[in-house]
């Protein structure tokens, strides 16, 4: 959705040139976009750590091919997990761990097999998932301040083209292409902006926004297969916390779910 998105924001503005019978190529101007875009990166540079710098550029790619898991896919592993608990003890996770590919699935597990009190290991789950928040918010945040930049420093460019603008008054005939090349900084740093680095920083703070939501339904999911939920119970359960997920099972006369008398809300407290 990102390529498709940036593809038909790019379009429209091409749409909206050759609807006005303007030359595109007037929009392609070296200087301005060289100023817009190093300086914009530059900036950037300058407010951030080099690590936080990396990481965010590394995170690019993951903002157009990145795939949240499906909620359905954590439930039916947690009541697979669960079922294996009931009928081989906890201490058979142990090889579940080993055979698991996600971090924070494996760390859980693992501790679950050694016998870890819950309580401890809510704390460190909770700990996992904060962790992993505030690891995606700084790429995040970093495109955003790209997209605060970057307007600004268009209006920067445009204003030195202007002064060159000035001190050309006396060749009248040059003025009009002059002062509508100074305004394509402008163009581009709104451009960049709103086309670029904000929707980049949208996509990555909502990315992060349901993998926060699949370890918290992880964690709730392990936390009872630790105190021995029945799978059937654990499945309703889960599948009210999770958005968009029906459990098919008969509703009570209130129209709700019956997930044996736990509150069916989301707790994504942390994820806000």
């Amino acid at each position: 959705m990102t390529i498709v998105g940036l593809l038909l924001a790019f379009a429209s503005v091409v749409a909206m040139v050759t609807l006005e019978h303007a030359n595109l190529m007037s929009l392609l101007l070296p200087a301005p976009m060289i100023l817009v875009f190093g300086a914009t990166i530059a900036v950037g540079l300058a407010g951030n750590t080099l690590r936080d710098v990396v990481q965010a550029f590394k995170d690019v790619p993951k903002a157009f091919l990145g795939k949240p898991a499906k909620p359905a896919e954590s439930i039916d592993e947690l009541i697979r997990l669960a079922e294996k608990a009931r009928s081989d003890g906890l201490l058979s996770l142990e090889e579940e761990a080993n055979n698991a590919k996600d971090p924070f699935l494996q760390r859980s597990l693992q501790n679950i097999a050694d016998g870890t009190d819950a309580e401890d290991l809510r704390l460190l789950m909770e700990d996992g998932i904060d962790t992993k928040m505030r690891a995606d918010h700084v790429s995040s945040k970093f495109f955003a301040a790209l997209g605060g930049y970057a307007p600004t420093i268009g209006i920067i460019g445009t204003v030195v083209s202007l002064t060159h603008v000035l001190e050309n008054l006396s060749s009248p005939d040059h003025l009009g292409p002059m002062i509508a090349a100074a305004f394509v900084a402008t163009l581009w740093g709104l451009l960049s902006a709103n086309f670029i680095w904000l929707p980049l920083s949208a996509k990555l703070k909502r990315l992060s926004e349901l993998e926060v939501e699949r370890m918290t339904l992880l964690m709730e999911g392990l936390l009872a297969v630790q105190n021995g939920t029945q799978p059937l119970l654990l499945a309703e359960r889960l599948r009210a916390m999770a958005p968009g997920e029906t459990n098919g099972k008969p509703k009570d006369g209130k129209g709700k779910a019956d997930d044996g008398g736990r509150p069916g809300k989301f707790s994504a407290s942390r994820a806000a």
